[in-house]
């Protein structure tokens, strides 16, 4: 679990970006989204290796 603490002379905009990048950092709304709706093990490999291989293109492209 994330959390920031409110430092001194900080706002609550700023302590909202903090959390919001820590959030980020740690992956949690990733795998929020993955974990929205269930997919096997399979189903899940296959998306990895086309996710793998559009990645891989992008690269060669540039």
């Amino acid at each position: 679990m994330s959390y920031v603490q409110l430092r001194e002379g900080e706002d609550g905009e700023m302590l909202l970006r903090r959390f919001q990048a820590a959030i980020q950092r740690a992956g949690i709304m990733r795998e929020l989204r993955n974990r929205r709706f269930f997919r096997s093990k399979g189903e899940q490999i296959r998306m990895d290796k086309a996710r793998s291989i559009r990645r891989a293109r992008r690269r060669r492209n540039r």
